[in-house]
C-alpha cells in the first residue's frame, strides 16, 4: 500500500457503515488517523475495532451532524487534539420518501437538516480551520438524484443538488487559501441504506437494467475515488463533481426490457 494519506487527521460523518465505514477502512489503509462521526457509538465501535485490527488508528466522535453545536464541537475538538484537520468527508445524509402532493412540510425538511445544513456547518468549520492551517481537503457527498432527480424523493434529491452547488462555491472561496472541495455523486450503491430497494431479485435485476455496468456499485469502489480527491495526488482538482456510478449518469434514458 502506497500510504497515500500517511500522517493525515482525517474525519468521516456517517462512518458506522455503508460509504463512510468503507472510506474510513480506506483511508486508515492509506496511513490517516482517522475520526469516525456517527449518531450511534456501537457501529462506531465496531468500525474501529476493525481499523485497528488492521493496524490503523481510528477515534470516535459520536455526534448528530444535524445538530450544529455536537457537529462543530466534534470537528474543533479534533482539530485542537491533533493540531490540524485535513481533511473532511460530509457523508452522513438523511431521507424521506413521498409524493409531492402529499408531503408534509415537516418530511420536506427532514430531508436538508443532516445533508444540507450539516454539509454546510461542516464545510464551514473545516475552512476555517483548514485556512489557519495551510490548506485541507473536504469531499462532499451527493447522489445522481441531485442531478437528475428521482420521483417520490424530491426532497432528498432537492438537497443533493444544493450540495452539489454549494461545494463549487465552496471551491472558489477556497482555493487562494489551498482548500480544495470536490464531490463525489454515487448512483445505486449496495448499502443498508438501500437494502429495501434491493431486496429482491426483480426489484435488484429492474435496477441492474438501467446502469450501463449491469450490477450496482459497492462501497469500496466509492470510497476509493474519495480517497483520490483526498489525497494530494488531487492537488490540482477542486470544484469537480466525480460521478461513480456505473455510466447510469452517462445513459439517463435506458429503457426497460
Amino acid at each position: 500500500m502506497s500510504k497515500r494519506l500517511q500522517g493525515k487527521i482525517a474525519f468521516v460523518t456517517g462512518a458506522g457503515s455503508g460509504i463512510g465505514e468503507a472510506t474510513a477502512l480506506r483511508f486508515a489503509e492509506e496511513g490517516a488517523t482517522v475520526v469516525l462521526c456517527g449518531r450511534r457509538i456501537e457501529p462506531l465501535q465496531g468500525v474501529q475495532e476493525k481499523i485497528r485490527a488492521q493496524g490503523g488508528q481510528a477515534e470516535i466522535a459520536v455526534a448528530d451532524v444535524s445538530d450544529e453545536q455536537a457537529y462543530v464541537g466534534a470537528l474543533q475538538a479534533t482539530a485542537q487534539r491533533h493540531g490540524r484537520l485535513d481533511i473532511l468527508v460530509n457523508n452522513a445524509m438523511a431521507y424521506t420518501w413521498g409524493g409531492i402532493d402529499s408531503m408534509t412540510t415537516a418530511d420536506w425538511h427532514a430531508n436538508f437538516g443532516t445533508t444540507v445544513d450539516g454539509t454546510f456547518w461542516g464545510t464551514r468549520t473545516a475552512m476555517q480551520l483548514m485556512k489557519a492551517q495551510g490548506g485541507g481537503s473536504i469531499v462532499n457527498i451527493a447522489s445522481i438524484c441531485g442531478l437528475f432527480g428521482t420521483a417520490w424523493m424530491a426532497g432528498y434529491s432537492a438537497a443533493k443538488a444544493a450540495v452539489i452547488n454549494f461545494s463549487r462555491a465552496a471551491a472558489s472561496e477556497g482555493a487562494p487559501h489551498n482548500i480544495r472541495c470536490n464531490v463525489i455523486i454515487p448512483g445505486v450503491v449496495d448499502t443498508p441504506a438501500t437494502a429495501g430497494m434491493l431486496a429482491d431479485a426483480k426489484t435488484r435485476s429492474n435496477t441492474e437494467k438501467v446502469i450501463p455496468m449491469k450490477r450496482v456499485g459497492l462501497p469500496v469502489e466509492l470510497a476509493n475515488a474519495i480517497v483520490f480527491l483526498a489525497s494530494d495526488e488531487a492537488s490540482y482538482v477542486t470544484g469537480a463533481s466525480l460521478a461513480v456510478d456505473g455510466g447510469r449518469g452517462s445513459d439517463l434514458y435506458t429503457v426497460l426490457d
